[in-house]
């Protein structure tokens, strides 16, 4: 059982605030911000987060400072959730993981030119909250449940982690029910995922259905998702990626449909039957 985090003194950063984080959602200890010592690195009850020198999983040391100057970008935070299994899933769905190891490592110099952007720009993104959470965890040598930087960043851990869960959960129920339909002819034709309504229903399937349309590597081909309302009977229809292949205002005089966005993205139907769904599809290609 974990009984302590131990991470560096002096400024706090982002990398370290988020491993704190994550593990907090599993194992609510105390956090201290000091160097840590030997006994420290040699007893697995107390993780050593971004010091120390070592990554040592089995004795719950996750330090990145000592790996090569060409290392892939590894921080911290990149190391717990190796340990904790959910990298791969966590890289894939949290597209801010990728530039936070990148800045953390690299700097903002490089981190700016690898994202194509001007270094003024990432200047420009700093957010008001990750100041004042990092100088508040900087403020103190430690911090124990119940005070309010503690909880915060348990409940910032817990989100994360329920999110990798549910969301991978979700596209798994999603991938076994989705299906992919054709439709049109020759070089009219175009691809949509389609979710079927089951008993009981995929929470969310629409959100499930876009990373779908990524785990089979259907991007450049699929213009549209269809999948059940989740506020009637019926189905909702909506561009993949906004394409413009599609204009669902074309539906709005159509008898089934209740909702039509006059921007042509979205749509929603009574309509429970696939072949109509289908015709409607084919009427709203552009």
């Amino acid at each position: 059982m974990i009984s302590t985090i131990v991470t560096h003194p002096g400024g706090a950063h982002k990398d370290e605030f988020l491993a704190c984080a994550v593990l907090l959602s599993k194992h609510p200890v105390p956090v201290f911000r000091r160097e840590p010592d030997a006994e420290d690195l040699s007893n697995p009850a107390v993780v050593v987060l971004d010091v120390g020198g070592r990554h040592e999983p089995e004795s719950k040391n996750f330090d990145h400072h000592q790996f090569p100057r060409d290392h892939p970008p590894t921080c911290s935070l990149s190391l717990v959730l190796q340990d904790l299994e959910i990298y791969e899933d966590a890289k894939e769905f949290f597209h801010w993981l990728e530039p936070a190891e990148w800045f953390d490592c690299r700097g903002p110099n490089e981190t700016a030119e690898w994202l194509g952007v001007d270094r003024e720009t990432m200047g420009k993104l700093n957010s008001p909250l990750d100041v004042t959470l990092l100088k508040s965890f900087a403020s103190s040598t430690e911090h124990r449940p119940g005070e309010p930087v503690w909880e915060v960043m348990k409940m910032i851990g817990t989100d994360l982690i329920d999110y990798l869960f549910n969301l991978r959960a979700r596209i798994d129920a999603v991938a076994e029910i989705a299906e992919v339909w054709e439709l049109g002819q020759e070089k009219d034709s175009f691809t949509v995922l389609f979710a079927p309504r089951t008993d009981p229903t995929v929470e969310d399937a629409s959100s499930g259905l876009g990373w779908r349309v990524r785990e089979l590597g259907l991007e450049e081909k699929v213009v549209a998702l269809v999948y059940p309302d989740g506020r009637g009977e019926g189905y909702g229809m909506r561009r993949y990626e906004d394409s413009p292949v599609l204009d669902f205002s074309r539906l709005a005089d159509e008898p089934e449909v209740h909702f039509a966005h006059n921007r042509g993205f979205i749509a929603k139907t009574n309509c429970t039957d696939p072949g109509r769904l289908k015709q409607m599809l084919l009427l709203a290609k552009v």
